[in-house]
């Protein structure tokens, strides 16, 4: 089985896709996958497809859902009898295992990739960093699980997926930044600083890339920009390590 969540959902098992077009086993099947070969509980299944309000027909429904998930499944195995549906999306007490064989989960592949790359970080070479950083962003086809509807659990799932995404973004320009890529970099953290204008960071490295390509001006008016937005809409001033890069812009020294 070869399960996609960093983008649209799609799970597939010998060729053949095993996503529901209905809205709740769909996101079921998702909240498995993302568990996968792990238990999630009746009750947490409950709670991501019908919230505080759970029907009294939950429990039939949910087992209705879980029957048409292993039928998709069970056509995927039609000619395959070494499993059986039953053994891929297996019934634990009161609760469900959704069973996957390594390396076909991208978000598990994701995450091997950014210890990969924090690994290379800490042995001192950005080159490997940014080219594993890459690799594991390269992945991401669009916004988690962008086609699923999501309850309480999967919410959660796609906040720290995402947040992850972005903390490797950071990382990669970081490692593009000690590498000497700073002309290349400017147009992608533009774009970046103009989509977060709170977000310090970026920001930071927008004024590093500007200031060691010869662009002290703009580096400037980078920090300007965010000081205004960080003033108006938080009533707060940047951060000690930003005031650092503007005065090193201002008097024309080396930052980092």
């Amino acid at each position: 089985m070869e399960i996609n969540i960093l983008g649209p959902f799609t799970a597939h098992d010998h060729g053949v896709s095993i996503v529901p077009s209905a809205a709740k086993p769909r996101q079921l099947l998702a909240l498995l996958a993302l568990h996968a070969d792990r238990v999630v509980t009746v009750s947490t299944l409950m709670q991501e497809l019908w919230g505080e309000s759970i029907p009294r027909s939950a429990a039939t429904t949910l087992q209705t859902y879980i029957l048409q998930l292993r039928r998709k499944i069970a056509g995927a195995l039609i000619h395959d009898t070494s499993r059986q549906a039953k053994d891929v999306l297996e019934t634990r007490h009161s609760a469900y295992v959704l069973h996957v064989q390594p390396g076909t989960l991208d978000f598990v592949e994701f995450d091997q990739l950014v210890e990969s790359g924090r690994h290379a970080t800490e042995a001192g070479d950005a080159h490997a960093a940014s080219r594993l950083y890459g690799q594991a962003l390269d992945l991401w086809r669009g916004p988690a699980l962008v086609d699923v509807r999501v309850g309480s659990a999967l919410e959660l799932e796609v906040l720290r997926l995402e947040e992850r995404r972005m903390s490797t973004l950071e990382r990669r320009i970081e490692a593009d930044l000690r590498i000497g890529r700073h002309a290349e970099l400017i147009p992608e953290l533009r774009v970046l600083a103009a989509q977060q204008p709170l977000h310090e960071n970026f920001c930071a490295q927008l004024m590093l890339a500007l200031h060691r390509a010869g662009n002290p001006w703009r580096a400037l008016e980078a920090y300007q920009r965010l000081r205004g937005s960080l003033v108006r809409e938080l009533g707060l001033e940047p951060s000690p390590k930003l005031q650092r890069i503007q005065q090193a812009v201002l008097t024309g020294r080396p930052v980092g």
